[in-house]
């Protein structure tokens, strides 16, 4: 039976283009609407805000970790990534150099991924990888990538989860503590050093750049999921009056769940489809864990509107699930073998469809990647003097392999546009590997 709203006759080729910009615009996805200075002047008030220790969007959550600790060499230590979906557990030694050396890895799915946990298991779980490198080093630094209160003595405190994971009663617990707790067992004596991903991947920034003259540091991740964190002066951190007044720390801005931006009828029908319905509305447009999903949601209106043929449209809608990698794949080469929409039956109008729907969705998301990574490097405060310009250490998957819409080009050509109006110099670099690097950093910066 033919679904309400599918036609035979798609578009003509003339009107295809036409046809799918007023299909965005009446969704309220018109990428013309967005407004940098304005998403900017947004950033800056929730940014304020959650400083201030008021209600915001933005976490704003002190690391109680600084960029000029001196790294020792030859000194190993265990390295803990909880990032993302995928847990992933090692060692690493800084020669005298400063060059990292990252020894016996190893990798698994998180705990809560594929199934709801609770605390005992997934504590223990984590403590049974860590075990087997308790005999070689004495501390361990843990990038924790979830939204987490970090206390002065660097344990964390998991506000929520983010990425999907179910593990509902390790919320409101401290994370060192309970992981320390279960090694404690096993012989281990250490210190346990919490920090976000992002903090971890600015410190990888700082130990790249330490012969280099930068004034400030950013670290931004934009994989499964995204987050930024900067350096801010104590002084304008109004929630933590005891800090020294003239120093400054990392602060994880917590930009995956920023709230004060636009969101089309797309974006509230994925939001409805998560765990999380209302939150993390800035990650659910950017994100690789996203991206997908909204391309599908995308996609299936499309097909109820008449956008695609007849036998494409009922294959869309038949669709279950759609991966990033598979929307990014079709629309770079509609032509492509691979994948989940390649396997479906298209002419060429259904594909300059698809291909013209997925480049508005990366677009957009490559436009507020922009956005927040300048943001970032505005609230450092630094990059005044050429000679001295910020040092944005960028990681994730999504950033460097999504190939529609030029992403990664058009990101740094929204940075540069914002940056260089406002007379901010800077660089970006790719560290790899940033999370475990930075980690180690603050495992033996804190010991």
């Amino acid at each position: 039976m033919t679904q309400p709203g599918i036609t035979d006759t798609p578009p003509s080729l003339q009107n295809t283009m036409k046809t799918v910009t007023e299909f965005l615009r009446r969704h309220g996805f018109d990428l013309s609407a967005l407004d940098a200075g304005a998403l900017i002047d947004s950033f800056a008030g929730e940014a304020e805000a959650g400083l201030a220790g008021a209600p915001s969007s933005l976490a704003m959550i002190p690391s109680y970790l600084g960029v000029g600790a001196e790294i020792p060499a030859g000194k190993p230590v265990i390295v803990v990534d909880a990032g993302g979906t995928n847990l992933r557990v090692c060692t690493v030694t800084f020669g005298s150099s400063g060059a990292p050396s990252i020894d016996n890895f190893s990798k698994c799915a998180m705990p809560g991924v594929e199934r709801e946990v609770g605390a005992e298991e997934f504590f223990s779980f984590i403590a049974s990888r860590v075990e087997p490198l308790l005999p070689l080093a004495d501390n361990i630094g843990f990038c924790f990538s979830y939204p987490a209160e970090i206390t002065p003595d660097c344990d964390g405190r998991l506000i929520r989860w983010s990425k999907q994971i179910k593990a509902p009663e390790v919320v409101g617990k401290f994370v060192g503590s309970e992981l320390r707790d279960r090694l404690v067992p096993m012989g281990f004596k250490g210190r346990v050093s919490v920090m976000n991903d992002t903090v971890a991947t600015l410190l990888a920034g700082v130990s790249a750049g330490i012969r280099r003259n930068s004034s400030s540091y950013v670290g931004m991740i934009l994989g499964t999921g995204t987050n930024t964190a900067t350096v801010v002066p104590n002084a304008s951190i109004g929630k933590c009056p005891g800090l020294p007044r003239g120093g400054s720390m990392i602060v994880n801005l917590e930009t995956g769940d920023f709230a004060k931006l636009p969101l089309s009828d797309f974006d509230r029908r994925l939001h409805d489809l998560t765990l999380d319905p209302g939150r993390y509305n800035f990650e659910k447009q950017i994100s690789g864990g996203y991206l997908g999903q909204l391309g599908l949601v995308m996609l299936k209106a499309a097909a109820g509107e008449g956008l695609l043929s007849r036998r494409a449209a009922e294959q869309v809608l038949a669709l279950p699930a759609l991966e990033n990698r598979d929307f990014d794949d079709f629309c770079d080469n509609p032509y492509g073998d691979a994948g989940a929409l390649a396997a479906l039956d298209f002419d060429d109008n259904d594909r300059r469809v698809i291909q013209a729907i997925g480049e508005a969705a990366y677009s957009r998301a490559a436009f507020l990647s922009a956005v927040n990574i300048a943001y970032a490097a505005i609230l450092s405060g630094g990059g005044t003097d050429p000679l001295a310009p910020v040092c944005i250490n960028i990681d994730g998957s999504t950033y460097y392999k999504t190939k529609t819409a030029d992403f990664k080009s058009r990101t740094e050509e929204g940075v540069r546009a914002i940056l260089s109006g406002r007379g901010i110099h800077y660089r970006t670099i790719c560290i790899p590997e940033s999370p475990i690097i930075g980690a180690a950093v603050a495992g033996l910066a804190s010991a």
